[in-house]
């Protein structure tokens, strides 16, 4: 009996995947795990070959599964990955206690059409869409994934499928950064050929009303830039004896907050400019003491740039602030001059690396001290996360360094996603060109090829473009690098798998109207997804990159 081959059989196992609340860190999310491995273990294979089935614990509690069909003694191997964690319901609003229950909140939003953007009640006009957080993010592609694996159990394509569904996609990737070890290990165990990583993500649109649909050769990278500013304390009533750290971040942030000039084109593709993503004191009560520490921090989305270059033009940006701050402050110290008769102060505000501070630190105090205070710190204030424990790492060193300010200190915070692509591999650009190409001729459907999904994927973790020597900048300056947050670089070094990302249709992914095509995902994209397995396993192209 075929479980999961049809539109209906499709739509309930999705229904029953985004029925567990598998919110980023939750109970849930550990509950899934299990749910899919139980639904997989079902199935005729892995009865008789349970140790193709296998759900592995992370280092913080978690689990992701594995679920490996061999075909004889071929090597040629397809590994689909996927993610199984969600973001948070906040958005839902009203329908929050229906965002977990598909079947319920499509109808309820049926009977409630007109409460629905313009976008959504045109798209309902035309198919059958199913809501519901998770339905699009990426629910539907594990959906697939396992149908796919169920075709491969039933001796469907020439060669082996790994599917690996992890935890964690939405937050840091732990569950895709741990499993890298395991391809690593499963491919020298079974000596397999990794033809290609092929994720399922859905098709996200570029710009609103985007109907496009997408195939990618890659995905986009991270960084997540950080500036401590420490200032000078002083009281409220005497601001121009010191320096206020919350004006000295408004200034970095006014200098990069979507600053084009970081913005990186390949090939007709742009990377979305950064944009600031936290920006606080570290005052922990209300005074009235000026707050003279604070962070910021900020996404940065990158292709092909180094992080090298990136660093110093992170540097180059802060330098100029610092003159800007310089700059106001005396500036207005001399208006004030009119009214109080006072020398006003010449501030010289210093930009440093984390890398620069932890030498100035090692330098005053000893190496052993240091590294004492930093494992310290990294031991028991977990529960901050890794952001907020990043921060206070770095406040702890400038606190100690006081002396060298008022100054502004660049760091990183995790988590670092790689850029991944696979536009210059021929192997991948063959299978692309069949694809667009079959998309067309049977189902009338155009796919339009993307060199990089823009919205960060798990696809980051399967190789390594960047040099070693090139990431030295990054690693050196991440307060919890080999400290709490373990990046497997090693591993990435040696597990040199090309990638492409053909997903199902789906729109408004992290939104409240999150929702995904019944007809085209489980009907046209059902019948492409094996095709296009079918060639990453059979074309044989002289150096694709794959890992022997």
């Amino acid at each position: 009996m075929r479980k999961w081959q049809d539109k209906e059989s499709l739509k309930e196992l999705l229904c029953h995947l985004i029925e567990f609340p598998s919110i980023t860190g939750s109970e849930a999310e550990l509950a899934i795990s299990e749910f899919i491995h139980m639904q997989l273990n079902d199935l005729d294979y892995f009865q008789k070959n349970p140790e193709d089935l296998q759900i592995h614990p992370t280092s913080d509690g978690r689990k992701f599964v594995t679920a490996f069909v061999r075909n004889g003694n071929k090597k040629e191997t397809v590994v689909l990955i996927s993610h199984f964690d969600v973001v948070d319901v906040e958005d839902y609003g009203e329908w929050k206690n229906l965002a977990f229950r598909p079947k319920e909140l499509t109808q309820e939003f049926l009977a409630n059409i007109d409460e629905l953007p313009d976008l959504v009640r045109e798209d309902l006009k035309d198919s059958e869409w199913l809501f519901g957080r998770g339905s699009m993010d990426m629910k539907a592609g594990l959906t697939l994934q396992m149908s796919m694996i169920e075709k491969a159990t039933q001796g469907e394509f020439d060669g082996n499928l790994l599917l690996l569904t992890v935890p964690d996609e939405e937050a840091n990737s732990t569950g895709m950064m741990e499993a890298v070890e395991v391809l690593l290990e499963m491919s020298q165990m079974h000596d397999l050929d990794y033809k290609a990583c092929l994720n399922s993500e859905p098709v996200f649109t570029r710009y609103p009303g985007d109907t496009n649909q997408y195939v990618y050769t890659g995905s986009i990278g991270k960084l997540l830039p950080g500036f401590l500013c420490y200032g000078m304390e002083t009281h409220v009533g005497e601001p121009f004896s010191g320096i206020n750290a919350n004006y000295m971040v408004s200034e970095l942030t006014k200098e990069l907050e979507l600053n084009t000039d970081f913005c990186e084109s390949i090939e007709g593709e742009v990377t979305p400019p950064p944009t600031n993503l936290m920006q606080k004191d570290l005052k922990e009560e209300y005074s009235v003491q000026i707050p003279h520490v604070a962070v910021t921090m900020y996404n940065l989305m990158v292709m092909d740039r180094s992080v090298n270059e990136i660093n110093k033009d992170l540097l180059s940006l802060a330098s100029k602030v610092a003159r800007r701050i310089e700059k106001h402050l005396y500036n207005h110290a001399m208006t004030f001059t009119q009214w109080e008769s006072f020398e006003p102060l010449e501030h010289k505000i210093s930009v440093f690396t984390y890398q620069d501070l932890l030498e100035k630190a090692i330098q005053q105090y000893g190496e052993a001290e240091i590294v004492r205070r930093q494992a310290y710190i990294a031991a028991n204030f977990k529960v901050l996360g890794d952001r907020d424990l990043s921060t206070r790492l770095v406040y702890d060193l400038a606190s100690l360094c006081k002396d060298e300010g008022p100054m502004i200190v660049l760091f990183y915070s995790p988590p670092f996603y790689p850029a991944v692509s696979s536009r210059k591999n021929p192997f991948i650009k063959q299978v692309v060109r069949e694809m667009i190409e079959y998309a067309e001729t049977k189902h009338n459907v155009v796919l339009k090829e993307q060199n990089y999904f823009a919205g960060l994927s798990d696809l980051s973790f399967t190789s390594l473009s960047q040099s070693v020597e090139g990431l030295k900048p990054l690693f050196r300056n991440m307060p919890l690098f080999q400290n709490g947050y373990r990046f497997p670089l090693d591993e990435l070094q040696q597990l040199k798998i090309p990638v492409m990302n053909l997903g199902p249709q789906g729109r408004d992914a992290h939104k409240w109207t999150e929702r995904l095509n019944i007809d085209y995902s489980f009907g046209v994209f059902h019948d492409m997804l094996p095709v296009a397995i079918s060639k990453l396993l059979k074309l044989t192209l002289k150096n694709t990159g794959g890992l022997h």
